[in-house]
């Protein structure tokens, strides 16, 4: 399946979130300023962001609406699920928006995107590339010398790279939804969504133009997911 470069209306960013109080305020301001990059590049761009807050017993969602957020709360202890729901509320205020037109970036509570983030995978989606899949840093602040050397050398990124993060992907609503979106189980959401969208024949790309970066905590919000890949990374070092 391809598709022709569309005429982009909508930039819906999504921001699955667990109790994450303390790194959403950061999360939040870079993607407030791309947005303000995007709008200064674009203007007649619309651009919401919607932070999904799933099983918070924190002020995620006070911080979330104090930064101006549409937020959407789930109970369901499953990132799949949150950015199921978080698709489920595109859908909704995009209504009347084709959905060739929209398009979704989707990024982690714990990272932090660069200025040019959102302009840069509209830029390609302009293009023609129905999917971006971006890549993702470590923040090195914190991160143990060994550890980071380690991480760079299983982490070689180039154009093209094999890499999945659902804290740097962005897609087309009109792919997405003809994938059947992100499937709501606890792991490899990312992997799953973006294998589909190959599969189906939309035209794509692998970058580390738009790399963010997110949290190096050991001790995350999900069993399986970062922290945990961290300290697997720890014991091979």
């Amino acid at each position: 399946m391809t598709t022709s470069s569309a005429a982009y209306q909508l930039v819906h960013v999504l921001v699955p979130a667990h109790d994450e109080e303390d790194l959403l305020p950061a999360c939040l301001d870079s993607v407030r300023r791309a947005g303000e990059a995007l709008r200064r590049a674009r203007p007649e761009l619309l651009i919401r962001v919607t932070v999904v807050a799933d099983h918070c017993s924190d002020d995620t969602v006070g911080v979330a609406a104090r930064a101006g957020a549409d937020v959407v709360e789930v109970v369901a202890d499953c990132v799949g699920h949150a950015r199921r729901a978080g698709v489920h509320r595109v859908t909704e205020l995009s209504a009347g928006v084709h959905q060739q037109r929209v398009w979704l970036a989707n990024t982690d509570a714990d990272t932090v995107v660069p200025e040019h983030w959102l302009t840069r995978q509209l830029d390609l989606a302009t293009e023609g590339f129905a999917m971006v899949v971006g890549s993702v840093r470590p923040e090195r602040r914190g991160l143990e010398p060994r550890l980071w050397r380690a991480w760079h050398d299983r982490h070689r990124l180039h154009e093209g790279h094999p890499h999945v993060h659902g804290a740097n992907l962005g897609l087309s609503l009109d792919a997405c939804l003809r994938v059947g979106g992100f499937p709501a189980v606890p792991l490899h959401e990312d992997a799953l969504l973006v294998e589909a969208v190959r599969c189906a024949g939309f035209p794509w790309l692998a970058t580390t133009t738009t790399a963010v970066t997110t949290s190096a905590r050991r001790r995350g919000r999900l069993s399986g997911g970062f922290a945990d890949y961290l300290d697997d990374l720890d014991d091979l070092a």
